[in-house]
């Protein structure tokens, strides 16, 4: 009965091991992403298709489960102020969007370590599709934008965003 014991107790022990090394993998891979962070807008470096850019819009990514935590602050060009924010998986299933008027779920897909794409939608249609790239240096992002705004005028935005 002893090795019994001792046999179910190490199975426990590797078992707990296997779970918190799987934890730990996905933290150093979330930790290790170079979109986690602050971002500012660039306006110069930007065009908006069609316009106006935004004032500012400041964006901070966190890691969450096996995605990340997004929360985007802008400033309108009109002087308003709009705060979206999702939460959700590189799992490409839809997920609550706040704050936003042309979408209101967004899903998330991995390309590779540096790339990203964002699918939002208003109901079951596409609104746009947002393409993120951080530069090798991990100092800059471009976010390619497609698709339709509010208004349901054409969307061909390229956003470029630093570092903070």
């Amino acid at each position: 009965m002893h090795s019994y014991w001792r046999t179910l107790t190490l199975g426990v022990v590797l078992a707990l091991g296997v779970v918190l090394g799987a934890d730990l993998t996905n933290l150093s891979a979330q930790a290790s992403d170079p979109r986690m962070g602050t971002w500012k807008l660039n306006v110069a470096k930007s065009k908006y298709s069609p316009g106006p850019a935004p004032q500012a819009l400041t964006v901070k990514v966190e890691p969450s489960g096996q995605g990340e935590k997004v929360i985007a602050e802008f400033v309108n060009a009109d002087g308003t102020r709009t705060t979206t924010q999702y939460t959700a998986n590189f799992d490409g299933k839809d997920n609550p969007l706040t704050g936003s008027q042309m979408a209101d779920v967004v899903s998330l897909k991995r390309i590779d370590a540096r790339t990203t794409e964002r699918t939002d939608k208003k109901g079951d249609k596409v609104a746009q599709t947002l393409r993120r790239v951080v530069s090798q240096d991990g100092k800059t992002m471009t976010v390619t934008t497609k698709g339709t705004n509010a208004q349901g005028q054409a969307v061909n935005n390229v956003v470029v965003f630093e570092k903070q």
